[in-house]
């Protein structure tokens, strides 16, 4: 599972589980090419609902979609052709990485009642990626880092590329694209499905970091990962074209030193022609080049820069960076930017030289949900009066209007939407910090439910124990900073209470979100309130919170510092009040929290008594380039700032009771951040309890008995070293 926000720490898990109530009404709809229904697995097989209805027509059985003298395919996800006769099944997943991209396919011949298994004779579990050519005559795929393509009715299986390795990867993505810019899916059918566009990562420059498995033979096994560190160059990276049917590959002669530059999107723009972003190594100088596939020259039509960075598509679309939104039959364009200080939707001409804001106002938006082109609306996520909420808006396209609020009002909190592609109809969710996950179909624009008896008018519930209340706080700085504080039950403002406080505190993900659940310890083995704790998170300046670039930028180069500052100064007046037992103070966090929880720690030993650190970046100068490089520059030019923002800097200052756990299996924090880190304390006769878990990665999820024993741990070490209750 990947939440938003990206980045380091993009799979943090701390954002995973603190949000996974709000994703249980957060689902991923197919809706059929009307837009009035959609397709949903049922019974082994799969079913068209109605929107309007719900009823469920059935269109492929579980027996259809057995083969012959086997077993019926378990559908992992599916994917139905332009005519709807032919079906695309993924089966049989494995996990690259983060996620299952690798497996089995198999189509269904709807027309014929024909199953018919994709690449045979390749190994198991080594197709990624498959999509239907235009014509739905034949299935792109990528197996083992090369391209192929299979004519569906003869099982013709074409190889499209030839050096494909672990380190020369076609089609798909290294470790870093896929973390840091969501690639995964690494290539794209023409739209006369004459050629193939891919990108070519070429990791052979990067060096391994190597992990090793201790515990499976009484040998240890190495394993080698992929991964530029902070200050190493980027895997030089091409986009190639290829025929469908096999031949030549015409590389893009894209300007620029491919070690210096990244190209995280691509798509086309005809038959005949490639849309490519490149950025610059900084992240500060977005191009948008069209390229002729015939010859591959190239060249640039659209340009901005930032003093800090800019983001890519994935940001604002969901985490997906795939798509190019054209409008006006291809004259022109959707595009997001924060040039003006907000992030702002605008139009641009295909040669770029108009630009047409369509956002106009101090806002930003989240997300675009919906480009109803018909109507003339965009639709989009913003909270323009509360960055802990988000609501859903729509603004026509002339530029000359102002956002409405389709939301209700007066349902305050957080909103989500998946919108029809006819933008007329919506799935609905909603929660917040007291009302309970729940969802219901909606008819747009009049945002009405489409079955009264299950709309969340009829079916919310509120979570009469609530204990939360949200406020400000200003710093001494005069920055005020959201929050919330979770307040013991049984409350008595003449007795003392210990404080833990949340964080995280990087570009990559807030903490102060009004939504439900997220003011719970997923880690504590009990009810922290009913034990008489108070439980408190601030979101400091450089968190995603939609309150300008000003303020998400103000951390550029000051990972570890502006932030850290903020969150002490915030929580040394939210616990001025006298119910705080000064003595019993805590901060935790995972990954870029865990990073945040150690530099607390350290660089403010006499307001935090207790720490729990998980999966922390303990040097700057060990995470990886991309998302490192994007917020602190380059080490070559500043490498002190990476020192002192970096909670090894500091480990000579600990006083309190530090727990750090770390996954000696992490691809994304290494475990040698605990190691260097451990080393600095045992330098200075720090005493402190550390936790390795063999093999697990970083959300150390793996392994039979491993979340119980996390629970455990993190539960006694609270209770031991931060009592609860009122004294």
């Amino acid at each position: 599972m990947h939440f938003k926000r990206r980045g380091i720490f993009s799979l943090l898990i701390i954002v995973l589980v603190t949000q996974v109530v709000q994703a249980q009404y957060r689902i991923t709809t197919q809706f059929t090419p009307d837009g009035n229904s959609y397709y949903q697995k049922q019974s082994g097989g799969i079913v068209k609902v109605d929107i309007r209805t719900g009823q469920a027509t059935p269109l492929v059985t579980a027996d259809q979609l057995t083969p012959s003298g086997g077993k019926a395919i378990t559908v992992a996800s599916f994917a139905f052709n332009a005519d709807n006769n032919k079906l695309l099944v993924f089966t049989n997943t494995g996990k690259v990485w983060r996620y299952k991209t690798r497996g089995d396919y198999w189509v269904l011949d709807m027309t014929t009642n024909t199953l018919t298994q994709l690449g045979k004779g390749k190994p198991a579990q080594t197709m990624m990626y498959a999509k239907f050519s235009p014509d739905s005559k034949k299935v792109g795929y990528v197996s083992e880092h090369n391209l192929f393509t299979e004519e569906i009715a003869t099982g013709k299986i074409t190889q499209l590329t030839f050096d494909g390795t672990r380190k020369l990867i076609n089609g798909t993505f290294d470790w870093v694209y896929e973390e840091e810019f969501g690639c995964r899916d690494g290539f794209r059918w023409s739209p006369d499905g004459k050629n193939i566009a891919f990108w070519q990562v070429d990791a052979n420059k990067i060096r391994d970091y190597y992990m090793l498995n201790t515990t499976d033979s009484n040998y240890s096994q190495v394993i080698p990962v992929e991964y530029p560190k902070v200050g190493e160059a980027p895997s030089p990276v091409k986009i190639g074209v290829v025929a469908s049917t096999g031949g030549k590959v015409q590389w893009m002669n894209i300007e620029g030193d491919p070690q210096q530059h990244y190209l995280p999107r691509m798509e086309w723009a005809d038959a005949a022609t490639l849309v490519v972003q490149q950025l610059n190594r900084k992240q500060q100088e977005s191009k948008l080049f069209y390229c002729n596939i015939a010859d591959g020259q190239a060249r640039s039509f659209f340009t901005e820069n930032d003093k800090a960075w800019i983001e890519v598509k994935s940001y604002w679309n969901d985490d997906d960076p795939t798509g190019w939104d054209w409008i006006k039959k291809g004259a022109a364009f959707i595009w997001v930017s924060e040039k003006d200080g907000w992030r702002h939707i605008y139009s641009i001409s295909r040669d770029g030289s108009k630009q047409n804001l369509i956002t106009n106002g101090k806002y930003d938006i989240e997300s675009i949900k919906c480009i109803d082109e018909a109507g003339n609306y965009i639709y989009f996520m913003a909270s323009p009066n509360n960055a802990t909420q988000l609501y859903l808006y729509k603004v026509k396209m002339d530029g000359k209007s102002n956002a409405i609020q389709v939301s209700p009002a007066g349902l305050n909190g957080t909103h989500s939407y998946t919108i029809s592609p006819n933008a007329k109809w919506a799935n609905h969710g909603f929660s917040n910090y007291k009302t309970m996950p729940v969802k219901e179909w909606v008819s747009l624009p009049d945002h009405k439910a489409v079955n009264n008896a299950a709309s969340i008018a009829a079916t919310a519930k509120t979570d009469s124990s609530s204990t939360v209340r949200y406020t400000t706080v200003t710093t001494d700085d005069g920055v005020e900073l959201d929050a919330w504080i979770n307040y013991p039950k049984n409350f008595d403002s003449t007795k003392k209470y210990p404080a833990v406080f949340y964080v995280y505190g990087e570009p990559a993900a807030t903490t102060t979100g009004d939504s439900y659940g997220n003011h719970q310890n997923f880690l504590y083995n009990g009810d922290m309130s009913e034990d008489g704790y108070f439980q408190l998170a601030v979101d400091n300046r450089g968190t995603p919170s939609l309150k300008g670039s000003a303020w998400r930028k103000s951390i550029y180069r000051k990972i570890g510092t502006i932030n850290v500052r903020d969150m002490a100064q915030a929580a040394t007046k939210l616990i001025a009040k006298s119910y705080f037992d000064k003595d019993r103070i805590a901060v935790w966090g995972w990954s870029g929290g865990g990073s945040s929880t150690l530099n607390l720690m350290f660089q403010y030993p006499d307001i935090f008594k207790t720490g729990i650190a998980i999966a922390a970046v303990g040097n700057q100068l060990f995470y990886d380039n991309i998302y490192q490089e994007r917020y602190m520059g380059l080490p070559q030019e500043n490498k002190e700032d990476f020192i002192v923002g970096s909670p090894i800097s500091y480990a000579k200052n600990l006083k309190g009771n530090l727990l750090y756990i770390h996954g000696t299996g992490d691809d994304n924090v290494h475990y040698s951040n605990a190691e260097v880190l451990l080393n600095e304390l045992i330098k200075y006769n720090k005493q402190f309890q550390f936790m390795a878990y063999p093999n697990r990665t970083h959300s150390i999820s793996e392994g039979e008995g491993t979340s119980l024993h996390l629970v455990t741990l993190y539960t006694n070490y609270l209770r031991a070293n931060c009592p609860p209750g009122a004294r």
